[in-house]
């Protein structure tokens, strides 16, 4: 168990935390949200000691271990791969360092004998003789190959090593876990590998993640943070979302009985806990919905932005030709000979193991890269309009949002301009701010601001949920699930695709693989999956 007794955390006039007091126990899994900037990874940090809070405690029972996802992918360079997740558990390694050390004197004495035979003990308690294969367990269920196992950690890509460090932290049991966006740079097998090795974990999860599919599966309880606050709730992220959407539902029903109310509520619940899947988290999670009461469901205080996508014509049944196109990169193969045409309507979801496969692609049907060989054919009709995942030359301009949004409209009107910021939250002083000077998630936002005016057929977007946080990813799932138009996509966000996809392409550099039906189908097909194998084995041949 890891608990807050009024802890408070301010940097100068900005709060972000007054008095959280919060219990998080052991076979409950923990969903940390919260808008960007709210504090979530900060207070995980102060959960585990990295960061001090100006008042107030953290308490952990003494003989509890602690394990953290690490950021810094650079710490363990000089390590090996298999060492570095051993690392995870702190006293296992220096008991195994010590002993290697021990056994290694040439002049070995009795003392040395009686420490040895000490440290044997407690290296057997701490079942020390299968520390190398749980490890090697865990980097080969998150696709890191044994044929690294005993690589430097440094010889490794920047996606492995997250992979590695994220196998640390899960290593050796850990009564505490904290995990910090642990789903990044991670494919789709390795997530749900994850999803499963979390189900099982009998002790505390905490974990902040921007992939919904992710929060779902796993979470018991959703902790909010919100006006410095953090308020616990049972359920997953959908539950919540759902559940505070009622609640302002009901709350702008002022004439509602109260009994009216209640059996809103009752019918919520018995319809989300029978589409739940029967896991040990869902198990526990329906059990804890029985208790819900109506005071128990409150609305929230986001703000989500307003995305609508609506073409200014409609597109004619020629949409895109693509025949015999393949691209390398660096000598290296990420398509070959990719032929398919879309349809008036598809939702295509573009995906790869290798991400340059999707991008490259899609900057080619833009002009942006030239293909090695093929050819491409838009229709006649169609407009097209794109969201590349680099934006950065977007924004190298002093402009503020209203002028800069201002290039990209025919209506030059201030007010019209501003409407559609405030669409995405920039309101008031928000709209004046200096395109240079946005974070990540605010150039995303404006992005959509320039596709929106553009009033494309056809949408193309290379990861749009890069950068975003939930509120804003929520609302762009929902819009393009709601557009009447052609969309091809790009997104490690599971629930994203599944959502929004009608057709799933892979490009590999063996080939394509073409299938209609959902993203969940499509990962779970056996014949696919054998397929798939077929066609990555094929370009190492």
């Amino acid at each position: 168990m890891i608990s807050t007794s009024n802890v408070s955390l301010s940097y100068g006039k900005r709060t972000l935390f007054e008095d959280v007091t919060i219990k998080f126990v052991p076979g409950n899994c923990y969903g940390l949200i919260g808008a960007n900037g709210a504090g979530k990874s900060t207070f995980l940090k102060i959960l585990s000691g990295e960061i001090d809070p100006n008042t107030g405690t953290v308490d952990i029972p003494a003989n509890a271990r602690l394990a953290v996802l690490k950021q810094n992918h650079f710490e363990f360079d000089e390590s090996p791969v298999l060492q570095t997740v051993i690392m995870g558990h702190k006293r296992l390694y220096d008991i195994m360092q010590e002993k290697d050390a021990i056994y290694a004197k040439a002049d070995f004495t009795d003392a040395d004998g009686e420490r040895a035979a000490e440290l044997e003990g407690e290296f057997a308690d701490l079942e020390g003789w299968n520390a190398e294969y749980e490890a090697a367990e865990l980097l080969s269920g998150l696709g890191i190959g044994e044929h690294l196992h005993y690589s430097q950690m440094k010889e490794l890509s920047g996606s492995e090593k997250v992979r590695v460090l994220l196998a640390q932290a899960l290593f050796g049991n850990p009564d505490i876990l904290l995990l910090d966006e642990p789903t990044n740079h991670l494919d789709a097998e390795s997530i749900m590998w994850l999803e499963n090795f979390l189900d099982n974990f009998q002790n505390t999860v905490i974990v902040v993640s921007h992939d919904r599919h992710f929060l779902d599966a796993v979470c018991t309880h959703v902790a909010d943070i919100d006006f410095g606050k953090i308020q616990m709730f049972a359920g997953n992220y959908s539950f919540w979302y759902q559940s505070s959407q009622l609640a302002l539902k009901q709350r702008s029903d002022a004439n509602k009985k109260t009994e009216d109310k209640r059996k809103e509520l009752e019918e919520f619940i018995r319809r989300f806990s029978a589409n739940a899947s029967k896991s040990k988290q869902a198990t526990s999670r329906a059990r804890l919905l029985e208790k819900l009461t109506v005071e128990d469901i409150k609305p929230s205080s986001r703000k989500y932005p307003y995305i609508a996508f609506k073409p200014e014509r409609e597109a004619g049944n020629q949409i895109l030709n693509v025949e015999n196109l393949s691209k390398s990169v660096d000598g290296q193969p990420v398509f070959t000979d990719i032929s398919f045409m879309v349809d008036k309507g598809d939702k295509i979801a573009v995906i790869g193991r290798n991400d340059l496969a999707a991008s490259t692609f899609f900057k080619i049907l833009f002009d942006e890269e030239k293909a090695d060989s093929g050819e491409f054919k838009w229709g006649t009709t169609i407009t097209s309009s794109f969201f590349p995942k680099d934006n950065q030359e977007f924004f190298d301009t002093d402009l503020n949002l209203v002028d800069w949004l201002r290039q990209y409209s025919v209506e030059k009107d201030e007010s019209f301009i501003r409407g559609f910021l405030g669409r995405m939250l920039f309101s008031g002083e928000e709209s004046l701010k200096k395109s240079n000077v946005l974070s990540g998630g605010e150039k995303v936002r404006c992005m959509f601001s320039r596709m929106m005016l553009q009033s494309g057929n056809v949408l193309v977007f290379d990861e749009p949920t890069n950068h975003l946080d939930l509120e804003s990813i929520q609302a762009l799932n929902n819009s393009l699930r709601d557009f009447d138009g052609t969309i091809l996509f790009s997104s490690h966000d599971l629930q994203f695709v599944d959502t929004i996809a009608n057709r799933i392409i892979e490009l590999t550099p063996g080939g394509i693989i073409d299938k209609r039906m959902s993203y969940e189908e499509y990962l779970s097909d056996e014949n696919i999956k054998e397929l798939r194998k077929k066609m990555y084995d094929k370009a190492m041949v």
